[in-house]
C-alpha cells in the first residue's frame, strides 16, 4: 500500500506537492479538532477540573495526528520525519501556540497542579535528549555536526510505559480534586448531545486523523527529497506546525472564551505526551528504534530545552497568570528557532 501511494505521487511536479502537503494538515487539523471537541464533552460530564481536562484527554486528542504521522514514518524508514515531528512540535506548542493564547488573553495558573505537570513537562523533555544522546561522540562531533544517535526499541516500550502511568495517576488527581465548576458549554457545541452521537464523532476523528497521516507521509518524503531540503527540517517546521494546528485551534478557542486553563493544560500535557506516546510509539514499531541525525544535536534538541525551561521559568515567576509579555518572549523563541532551522543544521 505504501509502495503504491509512493509510486503514484512521484511524478506529481513540485507545485502539486506543496498544496497537497497544505490541504492533507488542514483536514488533520479539522479532523483532530473535531476529536478533541468530542474528548472534551466526555470528560465534561464527569466534571474533572479543566486543567486536568486539557493535560490528558485533550492533549490525547490533539497529539494524534503527531503519533500517527511518526508511528508511519517510523515504519517507512523515515526516522529523522518522526522524532523531528515530535521535537517540533514540542516547539511548537511551546513557543509559538501557548505565546499566541498569552497574547489573546493572560492564562490563569492554578499553581498546584500547574506545577506538577509543569515539573514532568520539562523532565520528559530532559529525559528524550538524554535516551538520544551519543555519548560515544566526542564534543567536537557533536558541535561540528558530524554525531550519530539512537532511541533504540526498548526505550520505547519504557517511554509507552511511562506514559500509562501517567494517564492513570492524572486520573486519580482527576478524581481527587473533582468539582463542578468545569462547564464548558460554550466551548463545545455537542455539550448536550446525546452519547451515542459524541462517541460516533469521536471514531470518526481518529479514522480520518490515521488514513490522513497515511497518505501525508508519502507526500512530504518525495517533496523532500525534490526541492534537496533535509527532512528533519520540513518535519519540525512544515509537519510539525500543521499537526500542531488542533492545539492551536484548542489553545486560541480557549483563551478568547476564557478557558484559560485548558489552554495552559492542554500545552504541557502535549509536550509531555508528544515525548512519551509520539516518540515511545515511532521507536516501539522498529527494531531499530529511530536514528537521531546530527541536526538534532546543533539546535532541535537546544532550542526545545531552551523554551521549556524559559516555561518553566515563567510558571515560577508569575503569581496567577502568564502574562502578554510572557507570550512575547515565547513567540521570539519560537521565531528565531525557525529563522536558524535551514541553515543551523547540517
Amino acid at each position: 500500500m505504501d509502495e503504491l501511494i509512493l509510486q503514484n505521487i512521484t511524478p506529481w511536479p513540485w507545485y502539486f506537492l506543496l498544496p497537497s502537503i497544505l490541504g492533507l494538515l488542514l483536514v488533520l487539523g479539522w479532523a483532530a479538532d473535531m476529536l478533541v471537541s468530542e474528548a472534551v464533552v466526555l470528560s465534561e460530564r464527569a466534571q474533572i477540573p479543566k486543567i486536568v481536562i486539557g493535560a490528558t484527554i485533550v492533549s490525547l486528542g490533539t497529539t494524534m495526528p503527531e503519533t500517527a504521522v511518526s508511528v508511519f514514518a517510523a515504519i517507512q524508514g523515515q526516522p529523522d520525519l518522526a522524532l523531528g515531528n515530535a521535537v517540533g512540535s514540542i516547539i511548537c506548542d511551546t513557543g509559538l501556540i501557548l505565546g499566541i493564547a498569552c497574547l489573546i488573553s493572560p492564562l490563569p495558573l492554578p499553581k498546584r497542579i500547574v506545577n506538577r505537570q509543569g515539573w514532568l513537562q520539562l523532565l520528559a523533555g530532559v529525559l528524550l535528549v538524554l535516551v538520544c544522546w551519543p555519548f560515544s561522540a566526542s564534543w567536537s562531533e557533536i558541535s561540528e555536526g558530524t554525531a550519530h544517535g539512537n532511541m533504540p526499541q526498548w526505550v520505547g516500550f519504557i517511554f509507552l510505559g511511562l506514559l500509562a502511568l501517567y494517564l492513570w495517576t492524572s486520573a486519580r488527581g482527576a478524581r481527587r480534586e473533582r468539582n463542578g465548576s468545569t462547564n464548558l458549554e460554550d466551548f463545545e457545541e455537542d455539550a448536550s448531545a446525546p452519547v451515542g452521537i459524541v462517541i460516533v464523532k469521536l471514531i470518526i476523528g481518529i479514522v480520518v486523523v490515521l488514513a490522513t497521516s497515511k497518505v501525508l507521509i508519502p507526500i512530504v518524503r518525495v517533496a523532500a527529497e525534490r526541492m534537496g531540503v533535509p527532512e528533519a527540517v520540513i518535519s519540525a517546521s512544515l509537519v510539525a506546525f500543521g499537526t500542531s494546528l488542533p492545539e492551536l485551534v484548542t489553545c486560541v478557542t480557549a483563551a478568547r472564551r476564557g478557558h484559560g486553563e485548558l489552554a495552559v493544560g492542554n500545552v504541557v500535557g502535549a509536550d509531555i505526551l508528544n515525548v512519551l506516546f509520539v516518540t515511545g510509539a515511532a521507536a516501539a514499531v522498529t527494531r531499530e528504534g529511530l536514528t537521531v541525525g546530527p541536526r538534532f544535536y546543533t539546535l532541535l534538541f537546544p532550542a526545545m530545552l531552551l523554551i521549556l525551561v524559559t516555561f518553566r521559568i515563567g510558571i515560577l515567576m508569575s503569581p496567577e497568570k502568564l502574562s502578554r509579555k510572557f507570550g512575547v518572549l515565547l513567540l521570539a523563541l519560537y521565531i528565531l528557532t525557525m529563522i536558524f532551522l535551514p541553515g543551523g543544521v547540517h
